[in-house]
């Protein structure tokens, strides 16, 4: 019987763990997780398991993914992954993971792996509205920059969703700055303003994200350049220099009307007139200046036989301006003696010795006119009196009466010409000019389209409100008269049909409820149109902002939560992340979750979302937790609450070693009859692990060298625990056995292990056996294999594995030889015993209890 194990064995063994150690690193090393780009079609491959787990495969979950049992290979579903929907919260800033379970293995382990979603540019950025309005001083100073409230947002993430801006149609009078950190949009003004060349400028602010294939979005941007008072008044050069007055004239008579003008607007354009502290006494006393008209009148009726001149200095004064003036001078002619006549010949068409003449029309000819008088006059001439837009143009001794400029309805139905004739009698004395009067009616054409008050009105209106209920009226008015001015509403084509207006008084009202949470703004195009051909029309534009209510409870994204922990996590570590939802808005949609019906170790964290355990968890004490979360918005006047169910597997870790049921104690002795035929079940080690698969996967071996078991009569069942009497038992086998047990259970990384001995005695009589004290193990006390320190997933790049493939062969070569010698020399000491065995020096055959070596288990 051999004493040990040759030094040469021990070697080929380490050196075989070596090898196996290096293969499993290889195995295991390397993440378990995939990725795949968001909205991508049915049927496309993600990933497979068969790289890191044996079949069968499936997945608990096949919402998104499906897999191939046999392969192991996943796909996509008809449901698209929208990474915008399914992790709303990490749109921005974080990377979407989705956790999926799934069972493989032919055991059935349960595994759980991440798949990342990956960011595609499907999301344009918007504007929340499409009109912008700024208004700017027109003596703002070059380079001053206005802030602009309205930034377009993007959901989509990272470079999808970092946005650029800049300006279309500026013409360089503007320019757009953005913040470092885009956290503000500036308009920049560029040039000097002037309110007086141009008071108003229309943009387009354009928003581009940063994809490759560029989405963007546009909203116009109005800028209102508002007045200053840079501007002072100044005559203009149709005020009158000179008139004539006839001495005769009544009183309060218009003899003329001074005009100035102020480009400025509103107050700033505001002229008062008054006559200068030098006029003459007589000119004060005849004449009148009405200081918001510019009209001159006479202040009482003129009996004046005589030629007269009066000079009327006049000033124009504005706020903060020197005061313009301007000079008249009028003359006063004696009374006239003979009158004057003339008659009227039409060309245009009249009615009742009246002109009727439609707006718009260029300067046209209206009539003659053809002096009469005695043969006594010396010269006379016709002219009209006042400013009207009419001329009179002497052609062959008669007069052509024309308009001067189209005319305007709007600004005037009915003209009043009057027509004043001058003449001298044959002895040179002035005849008193006489005056006739013409009149022109302006008729109307369809050239004003109808003007809302406002062009873009705002409500807000509370969702679920009464059907038929009245949101507000919408004006316009027309400038025209007639069908003309005659105004009708209607809804542009693609306005919700719940939505209904009155075409005769612009009432617009709703007849369905609202509901903020389908849509927050509606956004209505309303019409005006007049009944003149062709009928002309204006447009403006309703937004309605649904104010919330809280009617929707807080929704759980499933009603049932499934989380799988680890018993050996610590206190307040995170079980899972619960997912709930509220489409209110504000306090109304601000949930917060509480833990009912349940003494469970579990709370909410409210700030992240997430359950959280309290102390530590032990699965051999509970395997399993069941527990309700309860929902509750902050809404008003009565929160909304709803519930779900959490149930939560505590997954065990190898935390419990084996124990030894059977044998009782190491002392403990059983007698075997020699007469036992092979085979036959002498005894049974039995022990139990309180922990659950592989963790609690019993292994029993013996501890010994291989010769040594090589030559016992009993042999231990690896699974089973099992001893049976492995051959004949012969006359050498009498004796005491001590069989040094290792019992050991499957827990990964590093199995953990308790040992016991089995005392068997062999005897040709059934007596009791007795032992007075337990065998004593000096073997070495690493009856175990340990773990690699080394890191399990230690990273490595491919020159590190190809080393390590050169080096496991050149080990696995040397291993092979060392196999061969042991092998010779094993025979060599077989011999050496035949020969001893000859000699008569037989001993009894038992396992050593001592050795110098490591001892190593069969498995």
């Amino acid at each position: 019987m051999g004493h040990g194990t040759p030094d040469n064995m021990n070697w080929a063994g380490l050196l075989q763990n070596l090898l196996v150690m290096v293969h499993l690193q290889q195995i295991i090393c390397g993440s378990v997780w995939f990725s795949i780009p968001e909205e991508q079609e049915p049927g496309v491959l993600v990933g497979s398991l068969s790289k890191h787990f044996p079949p069968p495969y499936q997945l608990l979950t096949q919402e998104y993914l499906w897999t191939d049992k046999n392969t192991g290979n996943f796909y996509t579903t008809e449901q698209k992954m929208d990474r915008e929907a399914l992790c709303p919260e990490e749109t921005k800033a974080e990377e979407c993971i989705i956790l999926h379970n799934a069972v493989v293995g032919p055991s059935g382990d349960l595994i759980q792996f991440p798949v990342i979603i990956e960011d595609i540019n499907d999301n344009a950025p918007h504007f929340e509205n499409s009109v912008i309005h700024l208004r700017v001083s027109e003596d703002v100073t070059v380079g001053t920059s206005f802030l602009l409230d309205d930034q377009a947002q993007d959901r989509d993430a990272g470079h999808n969703g970092k946005l650029h801006y800049h300006l279309k149609d500026a013409d360089g009078v503007f320019s757009l700055k953005v913040e470092e950190d885009e956290s503000a949009i500036l308009l920049v003004v560029q040039t000097a303003l002037d309110r007086e060349t141009r008071d108003l400028y229309q943009m387009v602010l354009v928003a581009t994200d940063c994809g490759s294939e560029p989405l963007s979005a546009t909203a116009t941007l109005i800028v209102t350049v508002t007045d200053v008072n840079d501007n002072c008044p100044s005559f203009s050069s149709d005020s009158p220099r000179s008139v004539t007055v006839p001495g005769d004239s009544p009183k309060n008579m218009l003899v003329a009307q001074v005009r100035a003008t102020d480009p400025d607007s509103g107050p700033n354009a505001a002229i008062v007139y008054s006559l200068s502290p030098k006029v003459s006494e007589r000119a004060k006393k005849l004449f009148s200046l009405d200081s918001l008209t510019g009209h001159i009148r006479l202040t009482q009726d003129l009996q004046s036989d005589n030629t007269e001149e009066l000079q009327l200095k006049v000033f124009a004064s504005g706020h903060h301006c020197p005061p313009a003036d301007t000079q008249v001078t009028v003359n006063v002619l004696p009374k006239a003696n003979q009158e004057l006549t003339f008659k009227i010949r039409f060309i245009a068409e009249h009615q009742n010795q009246t002109v009727v003449l439609p707006e718009n029309q260029p300067p046209t000819v209206l009539a003659v006119l053809e002096l009469h008088g005695d043969s006594s006059l010396k010269s006379s001439s016709l002219a009209i009196e006042s400013e009207v837009p009419f001329t009179l143009s002497p052609q062959n001794g008669k007069y052509l009466l024309s308009t001067s400029k189209p005319l305007d309805y709007e600004m005037k139905i009915e003209h009043h010409i009057s027509v004043v004739v001058h003449g001298r009698s044959a002895e040179g004395s002035v005849i008193a000019p006489s005056r006739h009067g013409i009149r022109v009616l302006v008729a109307d054409v369809n050239d004003n389209a109808p003007q809302f008050l406002q062009s873009h009105y705002q409500l807000e209106v509370e969702e679920n409100n009464q059907p038929g209920m009245s949101l507000l009226r919408v004006s316009a008015s027309d400038a025209d008269s007639g069908r003309n001015g005659r105004v009708t509403y209607r809804l542009g084509k693609h306005t919700p049909t719940i939505f209904n207006i009155d075409p005769v008084t612009g009432q617009l009202s709703v007849s369905a409820s609202l509901d903020r949470e389908q849509q927050g703004v509606h956004k209505i195009t309303v019409f005006a149109q007049d009944s003149g051909s062709p009928p002309l029309e204006s447009v403006a534009t309703v937004s309605i902002r649904v104010l919330d209510l809280n009617d929707n409870a807080p929704v759980f994204l499933t009603p049932h939560f499934i989380f799988f922990i680890p018993e050996n996590v610590p206190p307040f570590a995170q079980v899972g992340r619960v997912g709930v939802t509220d489409p209110d808005e504000g306090e109304n949609g601000k949930t917060e979750l509480h833990v009912v019906n349940s003494s469970g170790p579990f709370v909410v964290d409210n700030t992240q979302g997430t359950l959280r355990t309290t102390t530590h968890l032990d699965r051999e004490t509970d395997d399993r937790y069941e527990l309700y979360l309860l929902a509750a918005d902050h809404g008003h006047p009565a929160a909304l609450t709803s519930t779900a169910r959490v149930t939560i597997f505590v997954e065990d870790i190898n935390d419990n070693e084996p124990k030894v049921i059977l044998p009782s104690s190491n002392s403990s002795c059983q007698t075997v009859s020699s007469a036992t035929i092979a085979g036959t079940i002498v005894t049974k080690i039995y022990a139990v692990d309180e922990d659950s698969g592989l963790n609690s996967e019993i292994t029993y071996t013996v501890v010994a060298p291989k010769p040594a078991q090589n030559s016992s009569p009993f042999r231990v069942d690896l699974k089973t625990g099992n001893i049976t009497v492995a051959q004949k038992l012969l006359r050498k086998d009498l004796g005491m056995h001590h069989l040094f047990i290792v019992v050991r259970d499957g827990g990964k990384p590093a199995p953990l292990y308790t040992t016991i001995w089995v005392n068997l005695l062999i005897n040709e009589s059934m007596g009791p056996c007795h032992l007075d004290r337990a065998p004593t193990w000096t073997g070495t006390s690493d009856l175990i294999q340990s773990p690699s320190k080394a890191p399990i997933c230690e990273v490595e790049d491919t020159r590190s594995a190809q080393l390590t493939l050169f080096v496991g062969l050149v080990m696995m070569l040397v291993s092979t030889c060392l196999l061969v010698v042991t092998a010779v020399l094993y025979v060599k000491q077989k011999r050496r015993s035949l020969q001893q065995k000859k000699r008569g020096h037989i001993e009894e055959n038992e396992i050593p209890l001592r050795h110098k070596d490591k001892y190593y288990s069969d498995d």
